[in-house]
């Protein structure tokens, strides 16, 4: 078994309410698709424990392994629009605030 991240207990409450949804709904794409553990766990090139991790949604388990999971679910395309700058509105409220700034007498 693999050793723990020190900044997996430091993670926000919300993280790992996010992730142990993903790991769930992975969960259920395997399940509503008639995948063993095992078979899954072999498509994927990881481990029958780490794939139950995964669907825990244990903040330990790999990014890689969560995309590998998303892909297999035909998913992926999602993966890459999860952070787009166009979605970043914190970022835009603080461009508006330096355009004012700029502007101001």
């Amino acid at each position: 078994m693999s050793k723990a991240s020190k900044s997996s207990a430091s993670l926000p409450e919300d993280v790992h309410v996010a992730l142990a949804r993903l790991g769930e709904n992975l969960k259920i794409v395997r399940e509503r698709r008639g995948e063993s553990l095992r078979a899954w766990a072999a498509r994927m090139d990881v481990s029958v424990p780490t794939l139950q991790r995964m669907e825990k949604g244990d903040p330990s388990v790999g990014m890689g392994i969560y995309a590998t999971a998303i892909w297999l679910s035909g998913q992926l395309d999602m993966l890459g629009e999860v952070a787009t700058p166009a979605s970043d509105q914190q970022a835009l409220e603080m461009e508006i605030l330096r355009a004012r700034k700029r502007r101001a007498p």
